[in-house]
Formats: structure tokens, C-alpha cells, sequence
């Protein structure tokens, strides 16, 4: 019998190198793997014209539609992007902002209101420091380059908001630079950041409150899932498990070719000082995959977007990712 032919949307990442290039290959499966850099476009061509058999998707995005019923995708527990997100808090400094519940009745910048990183940041913001959520007055739109109204939020949560569209012409970047906005959150740095000086960051410090972070409640914010048309996983239920022991077997391939220490794999200089952060702090591998290993994290972001309204009831996560069954279980 033939390979199944199959397509993947997935950023570039170093740990999935092995499927992109071909050097990892999922059982019973051909697969054309499409490293495209900007998420947003993954999930937009993914969610409006099904272009992929499988792709990396917005978490809080899936979790809120397919919570909803209305998401014709099911998600395997793969977890292609995670980042914590405590240095994506950026002020300017002229808005008397030295603290975080100086954020209160401030007007704040967004990319998109249910974006998986802004979900993050408010949840931690109002669980860890106090910050009331509806004292925030949001206003969405482009960070660095205008967005116009086809980019305006879809996917709103079921409250009262304050929330204005900045409109095509103007960026948050501008906006934040100039003080008509006090502070932005999101996935991105705005430009001025570094460049011009009263652009700064809630915590200069960001790793140290990070690190401190996941000391305490052991979680790693996850960003992205990968998820597959639910027709597919249907007809072809196995393809599941060929796609995670390929994905953790280019995940493996790269974290072994990263610790080579005969010379520096990436650009940077403390690599190896890294590693051994990574090492001491989550035992080697950052990335698990898998629903177990991740509960805590999927449950905190559930919780988080129940508290803001996106979804009505938390679910069972077996209910939200598919089952992987390996024999060696």
C-alpha cells in the first residue's frame, strides 16, 4: 500500500527540522512539510480554506472553538511554540507605570484581543499580581505595520470590553512610542523598543521573573497546537501516532545536535550556558509533548480563558486532544 500523501503548515523551527527536511519520516505517511514564519497566516489559510491536512494553530483559538462546537479540527497534544511571556509587557515609561497594578484604568495596546499570548499575559497579570482586567481600556490593531478592518478580532469573548480598533493607518508601535497609549501586550516587540528610550519593558529583568515563574507553578506558557481536519483523523485515526513519534523523534535529533559542543550549532554566544539552564530547570527538555506532562499548563490557559469570558464550561482535556497509544505504554 502506498504512503499517505500529507500536508503540514508549521513554523521553522529548529525541532522539526527533521520533518522539513525529510531526515524524519512519519510512518505510512509522505509528507510535504510548509515552513511558513508568520503563525497568523498558518492559521487564517488553515481556518478559512482547510490548505492543510495538518497545521500549527493558536491554542487559545482552538480551545475556545472547538469548546464552542463550531471547529472542524482536532488537535493531537503537540505543542510546536511556547514562550513565556512576562517580557512581552512593554510601557511607556512617561505613563507612570513602575509596577504592574499601575497598569489599572490604562489604555493598552493588543494585536488581537484572544490572541493566545494576550490571554497569557492577562491571566498572570490579574492571578499573580493583582491587576483588575476590567479597569483596562484595549485598543487593537498592528504592531509595527498598520492592520486594517479584515483584521479586527472574530472571536470575542462574551462581556462587556472596552475595546477600540486603531484603524488601518496606524501602528501600536506609534501609538505606544507617542503615549497615546500607555503600554501594549502581545507576541511582538514593538520596533521603538531599544531605539527610542521611553519604550521600555515592565520588567527589565523579564528572565529573572520568568525563571522565578515556572519555579513556582511549573508552567511554561504552550502557544500553538497542532491540529488535523477532523475528517482525516476520521478516516485515518493512526495517522496520530506517526505524526508524534516522528515529531519527538526530530524534536530528539535536534536537541542532540544543538548539545554538540565541538562548535556553536546556533549564533549564540552562551549557548552552552543555556543548556545547562534548561537542564537544571526543566530536567533536559522544555518542550515535552503529550497531554501529561502539559495538564497543568493546558488547564492554567483553560482556566484563563474561561475567566475572560471565552468560553462558558472547561472541558475534559481528553475531550480536546486526540489520544496517543504507544506500545511501549
Amino acid at each position: 500500500m502506498a504512503n499517505l500523501a500529507l500536508t503540514m503548515a508549521c513554523g521553522p523551527y529548529d525541532r522539526t527540522d527533521g520533518l522539513r527536511t525529510g531526515n524524519v519520516r512519519p510512518e505510512g505517511i509522505d509528507l510535504t512539510y510548509l515552513p511558513i514564519q508568520s503563525p497568523p497566516e498558518i492559521f487564517a489559510r488553515m481556518t478559512n480554506k482547510q490548505s492543510f491536512d495538518l497545521s500549527e494553530m493558536s491554542c487559545s483559538l482552538y480551545l475556545t472553538l472547538r469548546t464552542r462546537g463550531d471547529f472542524p479540527f482536532v488537535a493531537l497534544p503537540v505543542f510546536p511554540s511556547r514562550l513565556f511571556r512576562h517580557g512581552f509587557i512593554f510601557v511607556n515609561a512617561n505613563a507612570g507605570i513602575r509596577a504592574p497594578k499601575d497598569l489599572e484604568g490604562k489604555r493598552v495596546g493588543v494585536p488581537e484581543y484572544r490572541q493566545t499570548a494576550a490571554v497569557w499575559i492577562r491571566g498572570i497579570l490579574h492571578q499573580y499580581y493583582g491587576v483588575a482586567q476590567e479597569t483596562l481600556h484595549w485598543h487593537v490593531g498592528g504592531v509595527n505595520a498598520p492592520r486594517g478592518p479584515d483584521g479586527q478580532d472574530v472571536v470575542m469573548p462574551n462581556r462587556t470590553l472596552k475595546v477600540d480598533f486603531i484603524g488601518g493607518q496606524r501602528t501600536l508601535n506609534e501609538m505606544l512610542a507617542s503615549g497615546e497609549i500607555d503600554a501594549m501586550i502581545g507576541a511582538r516587540q514593538p520596533a521603538a523598543l531599544g531605539k527610542q528610550p521611553q519604550v521600555q519593558r515592565l520588567f527589565p529583568d523579564y528572565r529573572a521573573e520568568e525563571r522565578r515563574f515556572y519555579q513556582e507553578t511549573g508552567v511554561f506558557p504552550i502557544m500553538h497546537t497542532l491540529v488535523m481536519k477532523e475528517a482525516l483523523y476520521q478516516r485515518h485515526p493512526w495517522i496520530v501516532e506517526s505524526i508524534f513519534k516522528a515529531w519527538e523523534e526530530s524534536q530528539a535529533e535536534c536537541i542532540q545536535q544543538m548539545r554538540f559542543s565541538g562548535t556553536l550549532r546556533y549564533t549564540l554566544p552562551w549557548l552552552f550556558a543555556d543548556l545547562e539552564e534548561i537542564d537544571g530547570l526543566f530536567g533536559g527538555n522544555p518542550f515535552p509533548q503529550g497531554l501529561e506532562p502539559n495538564r497543568k499548563t493546558l488547564a492554567t490557559l483553560q482556566r484563563y480563558l474561561l475567566d475572560q469570558g471565552f468560553i462558558e464550561e472547561a472541558r475534559p482535556l481528553e475531550d480536546l486532544f486526540t489520544p496517543i497509544v504507544l506500545a511501549n505504554e
